[in-house]
């Protein structure tokens, strides 16, 4: 993995009191300030806590009229930032007759979205680092029979909205308030609610995902992995240091990570590493295994900042009222059907 290894730099945002530092990386350049310092806990790892914001307009995946590009120039970022800016306005009305249904489709207005509206401090053209195409590898036999099957059309359908849901089992996770979809594992930059609080301790990490308030208490002792007949939603994550960086090793999930249509495999594994570049800067590099849908593991990497801003609760639709509501509707989509191009109530 160390081959993909990519760091980037920030400017450092924040000051952390009361810790005890050490030296670390080269020589400073002539006319900078002295050299980052690793702060430590009192345990002496590396101290990664602090509520960290991985908002980006950064593609995950590497659009088509990059390809073959890894960096942008100062020009067709700004050109990229401005363009995708104004597709993400949700208050656009574009005055072709549709404003209405976009606006249902939208939910909230602009004010409500919080994609971020920068490009990584590199200007990188994806998120993923590996494969150097900045595309994910192609799909397994497995994983493409797995898509095609009747559940997973009928699922990918409701979800797009282009077919009614016929009970909650329609739902992905996210409607159904079971988890949130930037909160992962793995995390990956969203819609709104990009940020996590990560607590130390010497025995365990807890990371805790603003998007549906989901905690992972992460073990450093050494524990094995629970037994492969033992799935959860969020996988059986176990933790240990590697010189200054966190590695979190993450099994035996339960079923749908988001990733592709139908769900990944029950092979999946991740491995998240941590690295705090310097004091306002963490890195998350994530690879991602899973020989049941992919031909080959793969990795994305995002730099996170730290955040001055406390955490919020994200409530979902407490008691899951919002379900009646959302199967509600699909019911009002049963009611009409389409005859020779005619809307007309049954």
């Amino acid at each position: 993995m160390n081959n993909y290894r990519v760091v980037f730099v920030f400017v450092a945002a924040t000051a952390m009191m009361g810790l005890v530092v050490v030296p670390v990386l080269g020589q400073a350049r002539q006319g900078q300030q002295a050299e980052w310092q690793v702060l430590r806990t009192p345990d002496g790892q590396p101290d990664l806590q602090g509520v960290w914001d991985f908002r980006t307009i950064t593609p995950f995946e590497r659009p088509d009229e990059f390809a073959g590009k890894e960096v942008l120039t100062a020009e067709e970022a700004a050109a990229f930032r401005e363009e995708t800016l104004r597709l993400l306005d949700k208050d656009q009305r574009a005055g072709d007759g549709i404003s209405v249904q976009r606006d249902v489709a939208n939910a909230y207005n602009d004010f409500w979205w919080d994609y971020g509206d920068q490009l990584t401090a590199d200007g990188r053209t994806s998120l993923v680092i590996d494969p150097p195409s900045g595309r994910l590898p192609a799909l397994t036999a497995e994983a493409v029979r797995r898509a095609e099957s009747p559940p997973a059309v009928q699922f990918e359908a409701t979800r797009s909205g282009m077919a009614p849901a016929s009970s909650w089992e329609d739902m992905d996770l996210g409607d159904r308030c079971i988890l949130g979809f930037n909160s992962g594992p793995p995390m990956t930059p969203s819609a709104y609610n990009n940020n996590f609080q990560l607590f130390q301790t010497p025995g365990h990490v807890v990371i805790l995902n603003e998007m549906v308030h989901n905690a992972r208490i992460v073990p450093l002792d050494g524990r094995p992995h629970l037994p492969g007949k033992l799935r959860q939603w969020v996988g059986d994550s176990r933790g240990y240091w590697d010189g200054d960086a966190l590695v979190v090793e993450t099994r035996n999930f339960l079923r749908e990570t988001g990733f592709v249509r139908g769900g990944s495999g029950a092979k999946l594994e991740l491995v998240e590493r941590f690295s705090r570049v310097n004091e306002g800067t963490l890195l998350y590099e994530v690879t991602v295994t899973d020989p049941g849908t992919w031909t080959r593991p793969w990795m994305f990497a995002v730099p996170m900042k730290q955040s001055a801003e406390q955490m919020f609760e994200y409530a979902c639709h407490e008691g899951n009222y919002g379900m009646t509501n959302l199967l509600a509707g699909s019911r009002v989509q049963d009611s009409t059907a389409t005859v020779d191009g005619q809307t007309n109530s049954r």
